[in-house]
């Protein structure tokens, strides 16, 4: 199994050393093969959007379909590339994803308890590993706690939650560390550990990633219902109850999919002090949120994603 992984890595690597432009070029391919020749979750995906934009014609739906599965496309062919950006200058000079109001992060660390950032499967959350690379500005004297040479990697933990096949979580894992791999972090925890790892560091001022928008995981003790995307939706409350238990300042996190090769990353404060408002509040404030970027970029959310269980 160790060779196997081994091999594996260094393929996906070696892969993803080709210019970002060729897979670009292969995107189509793979849109191509998943939605027409492997028929993957074309039902999924329909039945989705059918359920979460009533209003839309079957024709408009339809349309829908084939953006994702277009998006779903490039949106492999970056992860592939991205696992071989072990240098992070490489993932700069692409400027792949750029922030937009960084400053609202970095407000949040410097003057609360901790954050905690809420993500989802929404633009492209793989390349969310390049975190400390996405700050282009210069000509400044850089404070951001993002900056390479300030942010300390001890204090953020990236939670995620753990594939049965071995092999592909190993490869995954370095895949989404790739631009941080060289600087030995060791915050990927995964989400059975994080309740014990955040007691463990209530006393440290830490940036915790959360995702946050899957369905709950199954024996999951704690989780709420809220409405999105108009539906009730059972949500999970692992973030949300980590910053309400230690007081940490809770922001929304959205990688918004702007152009093909361009993603906008900005944060929208949830609370300051999560202590002070209750973990169903902080959830139904981030489904409004990540419903409104959808609404915006309807293409860009994980339609496959078998979200709203009956």
């Amino acid at each position: 199994m160790k060779v196997g992984t081994t091999l594996m890595k260094w393929l996906v690597r070696a892969l993803g050393a080709l210019p970002l432009g060729f897979h670009y070029a292969c995107s189509g391919f793979f849109s191509w093969i998943l939605k027409d020749v492997m028929r993957y979750r074309r039902d999924v995906v329909m039945t989705n959007l059918a359920r979460s934009f009533p209003e839309k014609k079957y024709s408009e739906l339809k349309a829908l379909s084939d953006d994702f599965y277009r998006h779903f496309g490039r949106l492999l062919a970056e992860t592939i590339w991205f696992g071989s950006c072990r240098n992070p200058e490489r993932l700069r000079r692409q400027h792949l994803v750029e922030f937009t109001n960084l400053e609202v992060c970095e407000a949040a660390y410097k003057n609360c308890k901790g954050v905690v950032l809420l993500n989802s499967h929404f633009g492209n959350w793989e390349l969310t590993g390049g975190l400390l690379c996405y700050d282009y500005r210069t000509g400044l004297e850089k404070k951001s706690p993002f900056d390479l040479d300030v942010f300390d990697l001890d204090n953020m933990a990236v939670v995620y939650k753990p594939l049965k096949n071995r092999m592909w979580d190993e490869i995954l894992c370095d895949n989404r560390c790739a631009p941080i791999l060289n600087r030995g972090f060791k915050g990927y925890i995964p989400t059975e550990k994080v309740l014990r790892f955040a007691v463990a560091n209530g006393k440290r001022k830490m940036l915790y990633i959360f995702p946050t928008d899957q369905c709950p995981y199954k024996g999951a003790t704690a989780n709420d219902t809220v409405d999105f995307l108009h539906q009730p939706t059972k949500t999970m409350l692992g973030g949300a109850s980590v910053a309400h238990k230690f007081g940490l300042a809770v922001l929304y996190m959205s990688i918004a999919p702007v152009s093909k090769g361009h993603y906008e990353w900005s944060f929208t404060e949830i609370c300051r002090d999560a202590s002070e408002v209750s973990p169903h509040e902080i959830m139904q404030k981030y489904y409004s949120l990540l419903q409104a970027d959808i609404e915006k970029y309807p293409y860009g959310y994980l339609w496959t994603h078998r979200r709203w269980k009956r």
